[in-house]
């Protein structure tokens, strides 16, 4: 696989930027915190839509790659770079991270600069998620993630709970890691040039390796817990309950597990992959069905969106699996969407706590008629989510249908059917919680958006619509990307 190197460190220019700023948040007055963190992820935003305006799409390598020594002894590299399938995700993940400081603009009491530099940290982390091409390096900025996750549920949590929240799912990531520790081993130590953890190299000996089958299953359960799959989801309704909903936004719109998996996951046991190929499709049936059920018995919207979540990811998970280029392209476009519309949903779901003190239905009924914005950008977003056409959930949704129908038939029916499910749950509690009386004095005296978060709700549903009506450039951009991913299983 070629790799172009970088004419200017975008990509170290974007960690830097934002560990900076988290060290510079404690030595700036505790005021300017929150100014300190918008100011980093909307510059880091705008470095990244430079970098998205200079990639060659036409590329099927890596670009602007960065490849310094680090461990010399153990062939451990300093190793950056994005292609078509991963370099869409770094403008996402800052546009995210400053609307999710924005929307902690005002309802943060306690710990600002603690809280904002958890934030940067997190970012950071998620950034190298996406760009590391030497797995021990993937491996540190993925383990890392958990610290600023921790404090974050852990201190901020809005249920009883939320230490118990904090540690179970910090437990399930850790035993994930423990897998993808195992695998990356695996993988150098069988290496015919001696102990490799490059991406490219592992994965030109791809085909060689004589632990495939060991390696899938690893990289399979260490990826599957974050994403997260059926049934390794146990850690997701208590976070959603416990955790603070700007943080779930942050855990709903950034499936870093599936990324992992279709980064490397598949591609690095690419004959295991193929000969569980049907495991993969029945783990995506299974999650689908199951979340879609499980969200139709909710009577919390923050726990109707995690298993919406969960039902959701599941169909990408069926479009990684059938290894044909409109399910990758599927994916990619859906995991995108998710920083939007999954997202949003939970950022709007916030803003109702904040002004009801609970997302239960029981507490809420009539919210349309003193926040008629507030339930139409729900309504909106919720649409958006379950496929509606005019929005960029439709386009992906299409995608990955066709290409469960391509795999096989019974795929696709069940796909079908889940996507009627989605339909139902979401409208069913759209219609318990947002319409009816107000009879509720505090649902009556309630404002509605005001102008902050009015911005933070455009913001997401402008590129929800103009990437429903024309989606095309974000698939003209995949589509390389996509081809080449493909001819790894060749």
């Amino acid at each position: 696989m070629s790799l172009l190197p970088a004419s200017f460190p975008y990509l170290s220019s974007l960690l830097l930027i934002l560990l900076a700023s988290a060290a510079l948040i404690y030595v700036a007055p505790v005021a300017k915190a929150r100014s300190i963190a918008l100011a980093s992820s909307l510059i880091t935003l705008g470095l990244s839509l430079g970098l998205l305006s200079q990639f060659d799409s036409q590329h099927q390598g890596f670009q602007w790659v960065e490849q310094y020594r680090w461990i010399d002894s153990l062939n451990i590299q300093y190793l950056l770079g994005v292609d078509g399938l991963s370099v869409l995700f770094l403008p996402a993940i800052s546009l995210l991270f400053s609307l999710v400081i924005l929307a902690s603009w005002r309802s943060l009491r306690t710990f600002p600069r603690l809280y904002f530099s958890l934030l940067l940290i997190l970012q950071a982390c998620f950034i190298g998620v996406f760009t590391a091409l030497d797995t021990i390096f993937f491996f540190l900025f993925w383990e890392l993630s958990l610290i600023p996750f921790y404090f974050l549920i852990s201190l901020w949590g809005v249920g009883p709970e939320r230490r118990y929240a904090a540690n179970k799912y910090t437990l399930f990531m850790l035993s994930g890691g423990i897998a993808l520790l195992f695998a990356w081993l695996l993988l150098a130590n069988y290496h015919p040039e001696g102990l490799r953890f490059d991406y490219p190299s592992l994965l030109a000996n791809a085909h060689d390796n004589p632990y495939q089958s060991l390696i899938f299953f690893l990289l399979l359960l260490g990826f599957a817990v974050k994403t997260p799959i059926f049934p390794l989801h146990a850690w997701l309704p208590v976070n959603a309950s416990e955790s603070p909903v700007n943080i779930m936004a942050l855990i709903a719109g950034l499936k870093i597990g599936a990324y992992g998996l279709l980064r490397f996951a598949l591609p690095l046991a690419p004959d295991a992959a193929q000969e569980f190929q049907w495991l993969l499709v029945g783990l995506g049936m299974l999650g689908m069905l199951y979340g879609a059920v499980a969200a139709l018995s909710q009577s919390n919207l923050r726990r109707m969106l995690a298993f919406s979540s969960l039902a959701h990811v599941s169909l990408v998970l069926i479009g990684i699996a059938s290894l044909n280029q409109q399910g990758i392209q599927g994916a990619v476009f859906q995991l995108l969407n998710f920083s939007l519309i999954s997202a949003g949903l939970f950022l709007l779901a916030g803003f109702l706590h904040q002004r009801i003190g609970s997302t239960d239905v029981v507490s809420l009924g009539g919210v349309a008629q003193t926040m008629p914005l507030l339930a139409t950008g729900f309504l909106i977003l919720g649409l958006a989510s379950i496929g509606v056409p005019a929005t960029s959930g439709f386009p992906a949704e299409l995608l990955l249908i066709i290409s469960a129908f391509k795999q096989h038939t019974g795929a696709g029916l069940v796909t079908l059917f889940a996507v009627v499910l989605g339909a139902s749950y979401f409208l069913s509690l759209y219609r318990r919680a947002f319409l009816g009386e107000a009879k509720r004095a505090v649902i009556q005296q309630a404002v509605d958006l005001r102008p902050r978060e009015l911005l933070i709700l455009g913001v997401i549903l402008l590129p929800v619509f103009v990437f429903g009506f024309y989606p095309q450039p974000i698939l003209d951009l995949l589509e390389p990307s996509s081809v080449a991913w493909l001819g790894l299983f060749k």
